[in-house]
């Protein structure tokens, strides 16, 4: 599954897979619980595919961000706890991406990322990674 059928809901924790689309918005399913929720057009809804990290020349594709993590990690859950320290979060994340402009990527954005990677990792929802960062990185040339 792509990222452009993952999102995450302002408010709610964890993310959503989308499910199908209604009159006033959408029905999607919680990746955590299973549960499936009605969301209206007046939610704040990010899909992840659109989503970017800052780095000091670009804004890298969320996806990326999800195959060098991938790549670092093998395939794996993340060595590194979301719940840790800023410190470890931060120095995690400069092994990640090396260049990602500190004064506009916060902690809780790390933490967020990590949280995100691990449940997509452990949905098996990662595979489609590599395709779709070289079609965003094809795009943007």
């Amino acid at each position: 599954m792509s990222l452009d059928k993952v999102i995450a809901i302002s408010g709610k924790p964890g993310l959503f897979k989308l499910i199908t689309q209604t009159r006033g918005g959408f029905v999607a399913e919680s990746l955590i619980d299973n549960k499936r929720l009605s969301v209206s057009v007046q939610n704040n809804v990010s899909i992840l595919s659109e989503i970017a990290i800052y780095t000091l020349t670009e804004e890298v594709p969320l996806s990326s961000v999800f195959q060098k993590i991938k790549d670092k990690e093998n395939g794996g859950v993340t060595s590194v706890n979301p719940k840790d320290s800023k410190d470890k979060l931060e120095e995690y994340f400069f092994e990640v991406l090396p260049d990602y402009d500190e004064d506009r990527v916060y902690a809780s954005d790390i933490k967020k990322v990590i949280q995100w990677y691990n449940l997509l990792q452990k949905h098996d929802m990662l595979e489609s990674l590599a395709e779709e960062s070289k079609k965003q990185s094809q795009e943007e040339e």
